[in-house]
């Protein structure tokens, strides 16, 4: 398996093995369309993912691509919020305002920022109002063309993206005790090929229907207006890895005036997504 500049070399026996030291995972016997040789208990096989990937020419890119939900069928008004933890910061103050107001939030935790947040991360892994999904190793768009977006170089081949989301995923599923449901690569990007390479490797891409903070560069009042102008059943994408933005100010007045309102905050797992 190809790695990143910078990156240690990593097989895929040394994958397979740390996951099945620390927690086992449900295998994806039939996924993307295709039987995944090998798929066990122990997780799919990662060279037989890559090889049937390897070759294929991707038809489309961007976020909201098919395969990619960005919503779910809400019972009245139910919005679900999701956050990413891209490399950076920690935004404290919004952490608390979600477990103040018992919000129930999805939370995408980057390598990178696990990295710099070690023990945050193990303290949200155990609090049962957050879920943690995968945000991917490098926090690369997840292509196999190498295809950047924001300036962003993504993974350039099946191999590439095959590492960008499993390197992660075994060390969330021994972080909490479980393998993770949802992936969303850094900058949310994907070319077709790397969603199928996602479901082949049993997660599920998720996207977004409102981007509410524009990268944690939006205002308070700006936050605010985005949250609580979303349909029912909205998945509502914002960033916690900036304290200094207004993300936080933003989320927790929208909170209140959903709630005053008559809305409420949803779990993503569970919800049938579309």
């Amino acid at each position: 398996m190809s790695t990143f500049p910078g990156e240690s070399q990593i097989t895929r026996r040394t994958f397979l093995a740390t996951l099945a030291g620390s927690v086992a995972v449900a295998g994806c016997g039939i996924c993307g369309g295709f039987a995944v040789p090998g798929a066990t208990a122990a997780g799919p096989d990662l060279d037989a993912v890559a090889a049937h990937h390897r070759g294929q020419t991707p038809t489309q890119w961007g976020t909201s691509l098919p395969g990619v939900p960005t919503t779910f069928a809400a019972s009245g008004r139910q919005i679900a919020l999701t956050f990413d933890a891209c490399p950076g910061g920690c935004d404290d103050a919004l952490l608390a305002t979600l477990e103040r107001n018992a919000v129930p939030a999805l939370l995408f935790l980057n390598s990178r920022w696990i990295d710099a947040h070690p023990g945050r991360a193990e303290q949200l892994a155990a609090n049962p109002l957050f879920e943690i999904g995968n945000h991917g190793t490098r926090h690369a768009p997840l292509s196999v063309t190498g295809r950047s977006a924001y300036g962003i170089r993504g993974t350039r081949s099946a191999d590439e993206a095959v590492t960008e989301v499993w390197t992660n995923h075994t060390r969330l599923a021994a972080l909490t005790g479980k393998p993770p449901t949802w992936f969303r690569p850094g900058t949310a990007y994907y070319d077709d090929v790397a969603v199928a390479i996602v479901n082949d490797l049993g997660e599920r891409p998720l996207g977004f229907r409102v981007g509410a903070d524009n990268g944690a560069r939006a205002s308070a009042a700006l936050v605010r207006s985005d949250i609580t102008g979303a349909a029912p059943g909205s998945v509502v994408l914002a960033h916690m890895n900036h304290p200094e933005s207004g993300t936080a100010a933003g989320v927790s007045d929208a909170i209140t005036a959903l709630r005053a309102s008559g809305w409420e905050f949803v779990s993503v797992t569970g919800q049938i997504v579309q």
